[in-house]
């Protein structure tokens, strides 16, 4: 919502807006850009003079006054995928879609268009670091692309020309059946692209190669271009090598260059591989060469690249721990960005917080949770983190603690933060990696970590 905040007010549109009282990271954005945000969605902001209302999934009319009044008044009122999905009718446009990986692909695009100064801008989940920790980049109006979620099919609002697909597998239990369901999701997006349009897949992920060759069948006039270790073509990844503080990989269609990224794991490599097929494609419908010069723009953008908010994010170094928080919250993603860390930052010691997020996605895939934490040396697990859509369910925190027990031999259970911090004080050594992980709120435990060996430091 924020960036759709910023784009609306770059088009000349006047924009406010409420939300709760808790305070994210999007509120110093909002009040940078002088957009005003009021707190409390009981309270009344908006009359008659407004030409149009857009929310979020998070609210409806019994939750928010204004959206109860927008509804009296009858003003325009747009789901925030529908306004996303306008946005992406007014010029060509990319869906960067996936189960994993599309925020980090999305900000790794913006990355690229700035260093190359294109004509295009980028809408992304979260707040992107060389983007001067914006959710925006806006170069210009001749091609759009935007992070887009599956969940509730929401991303079925968006008009593609160009779909990057990250990754296919099961996940949001509350809303899809099973693998096959959430497949579908994918290959209606996929329906929406023209004859003439660009599906850009991980041939090394199984349900995306499953999917596109899916799509194939249906969609032949479609391009297709995979990218990864097992993609044919010119983005195959080959000489890749991720060890103590590099990050590097070469690609078939420039075999002599070699790219470099700051962020550890193989997922940021092929994030990055997605974000350069993208950027050709987007070249070639502008009529761009991707040449030499604008491959070392490129290959500048990519080793500049610095990650987003929440997703492999450097809080900082405080009594010799380096803290990091990320939003990894699917077993697949744990799993491969621990093990990132781990040849990354070798020989720290890495140490997790882990605060499952929903009962039904850790109920459904609760043997692959407990299996994901094979690199840590440490495991700490909080209480299931509910969020907006479900208030209760038939596991908790302990359960998952239970089962991961069976297979990690230093894993404990510490359900409320003030637990998780006071024991974690006796834990962490000079020399550690210690990571916050999930899409719940636990992140507040790093930070108060951090903050307290950094106020020991200096007394």
């Amino acid at each position: 919502m924020c960036a759709l905040a910023e784009l609306f007010q770059k088009a000349g549109a006047f924009v406010c807006g409420a939300d709760g009282f808790e305070r994210f990271y999007t509120d110093d954005i909002l009040k940078d850009l002088g957009i005003p945000v009021y707190e409390g969605m009981e309270s009344l902001h908006l009359d008659s003079s407004f030409d149009e209302v857009v929310f979020s999934a998070a609210y409806t009319e019994k939750n928010s006054a204004d959206l109860a009044e927008a509804r009296r008044l009858n003003l325009p009122m747009l789901t925030y995928p529908q306004a996303l999905g306008r946005l992406s009718r007014l010029q060509p446009s990319a869906a960067v879609s996936g189960v994993h990986g599309k925020t980090t692909t999305a900000a790794l695009c913006a990355s690229l268009v700035k260093a190359m100064d294109l004509d295009v801008s980028v809408l992304i989940g979260s707040a992107a670091a060389d983007l001067n920790n914006r959710c925006t980049f806006t170069g210009g109006d001749r091609f759009f692309i935007a992070e887009t979620c599956e969940y509730r099919r929401h991303f079925l609002s968006f008009s593609p020309t160009v779909m990057i697909l990250t990754s296919v597998e099961e996940d949001h239990p509350d809303y899809f059946k099973n693998f096959d369901d959430i497949r579908s999701a994918f290959i209606e997006l996929a329906d929406r692209l023209p004859d003439d349009g660009t599906l850009i897949y991980c041939a090394d992920d199984a349900g995306a190669a499953e999917t596109a060759a899916l799509i194939a069948e249906r969609r032949p006039s479609l391009e297709q271009i995979p990218y990864g270790l097992k993609a044919d073509g010119r983005f195959r990844i080959f000489d890749n090598e991720e060890r103590l503080g590099v990050n590097r990989f070469r690609l078939s269609f420039d075999p002599t260059r070699e790219w470099r990224l700051r962020l550890p794991g193989h997922h940021f490599i092929l994030d990055a591989a997605a974000a350069l097929a993208a950027v050709s494609v987007i070249l070639r419908r502008l009529e761009l060469p991707f040449d030499e010069p604008m491959r070392e723009k490129a290959a500048a953008g990519l080793s500049a690249f610095a990650g987003c908010k929440r997703r492999t994010e450097r809080i900082g170094e405080a009594g010799g721990v380096l803290f990091m928080d990320d939003y990894a919250h699917h077993p697949t993603a744990i799993r491969t960005t621990l093990e990132g860390y781990k040849a990354f930052y070798r020989p720290k010691r890495l140490i997790v917080d882990f605060m499952s997020h929903t009962y039904s996605r850790t109920e459904r895939l609760l043997d692959e949770f407990a299996s994901a934490f094979s690199a840590a040396d440490i495991v700490v697990l909080n209480k299931i983190y509910a969020s907006a859509r479900e208030t209760a369910g038939h596991i908790t925190g302990e359960t998952l603690y239970e089962e991961t027990k069976k297979r990690h031999p230093c894993v404990y259970y510490c359900p409320e933060f003030e637990d998780a911090e006071n024991f974690l004080k006796t834990v962490l050594q000079p020399g550690d990696l210690f990571v916050t992980m999930g899409a719940g709120n636990n992140n507040i435990i790093g930070n108060n970590l951090y903050e307290f060996l950094k106020r020991n430091e200096n007394s």
